[in-house]
């Protein structure tokens, strides 16, 4: 099975930047389907990025383009998200997640999942 681990959360004021990662194990992982999730406090667990396992293919929520940019560094087993011109509306939980079949949308089609690192974006 894919271990994941994020890093990265912290506080940061309205229109800052931050680095998020994901380190990931096991032997499959380069060819595993990343995803970026976040969860806000009494809302549904939501899409944010998602990258194929060769990059070819990246997808952002409509709320994300333009401002974050997903990434992965297939050869340390990493995956990051660059987060720039941050909202208050960013606020929240923000998992690593991977799937084993298809880039989806949809936290339903990710097989492992991270404990997720808390991102607070202040006013």
């Amino acid at each position: 099975q894919v271990q994941l681990v994020e890093s990265g959360g912290g506080l940061v004021q309205a229109g800052g930047s931050l680095r998020l990662s994901c380190a990931g194990s096991g032997r499959t992982f380069s060819s595993y389907v990343m995803g970026w999730f976040r969860q806000a406090p009494g809302k549904e667990r939501e899409f944010v990025a998602g990258i194929s396992g060769g990059s070819r293919f990246r997808e952002f929520a409509d709320s994300v383009k333009g401002r974050f940019t997903i990434s992965r560094d297939s050869a340390k087993n990493l995956v990051f998200l660059q987060m720039n011109s941050l909202k208050p509306e960013d606020t929240a939980v923000y998992y690593c997640a991977a799937s084993s079949t298809v880039m989806a949308m949809s936290a339903r089609e990710y097989n492992y999942w991270g404990q997720g690192t808390q991102v607070t974006v202040s006013s």
